[in-house]
């Protein structure tokens, strides 16, 4: 597989993060070994659940989240064309178990979703943001979004959206960050990026 290389001045745009609020992991960093949940609510290790095979790894806000919602969505549109590729698509939030496919648009996609709901693989990859209370309290208060509820956790940390391609062995070949979470990589990018990485 290719190292897929992104001009320098691109990824600090793309990133838009100072050194004291993220550092996200980058091109040529491995996976870092964590712990996650399946939508049954078994742990498993991530770097296990992505070994022998290239990966597309996706982290997201959060089913409450509509941006991410389409978002995955638009990913089911090119899981075949990944899969053929040889990926496979994974997709990380903070929500647990029971929440990760409680909306019908999630209920009804193919590839494995998983439960980061400490926001251990979140903080490990750099991508971890801490909601300032008052708008965790207006999430909750105006919008019926209760992060609490949905992480069954007290920390109020939500990731970056982000999209990692990460080869066999557990080595990161492309990533995009960007703590904007109005704007997201069109799922033919992503699949053109995983196919490049590939050297298709």
């Amino acid at each position: 597989m290719k190292n897929l290389t992104i001009p320098a001045l691109f990824l600090a745009f793309t990133l838009g993060l100072t050194a004291t609020e993220s550092t996200p992991l980058k091109i040529g960093d491995r996976v870092p070994e964590v712990v996650v949940q399946t939508v049954e609510g078994a742990e498993v290790a991530l770097r296990a659940e992505l070994a022998g095979q290239p990966s597309v790894v996706i982290f997201y806000r959060g089913g409450w989240c509509p941006y991410c919602v389409r978002h995955l969505a638009a990913l089911a549109e090119v899981e075949a064309d990944l899969l053929a590729a040889g990926f496979k698509l994974v997709a990380l939030s903070p929500d647990r178990p029971a929440k990760l496919r409680e909306k019908p648009a999630l209920e009804k996609l193919n590839y494995t979703l998983l439960s980061d709901s400490p926001a251990t693989a979140a903080r490990a990859f750099g991508l971890a943001f801490q909601v300032p209370d008052e708008l965790v309290a207006k999430y909750k208060n105006e919008y019926k979004i209760d992060l609490e509820g949905d992480s069954g956790q007290t920390h109020h940390l939500l990731p970056h959206p982000a999209v990692f391609i990460v080869d066999a062995g557990g080595i990161i070949r492309y990533a995009h960050v960007n703590p904007d979470y109005k704007v997201r990589l069109e799922s033919d990018q992503i699949l053109a990026a995983a196919r490049a990485v590939a050297g298709l």
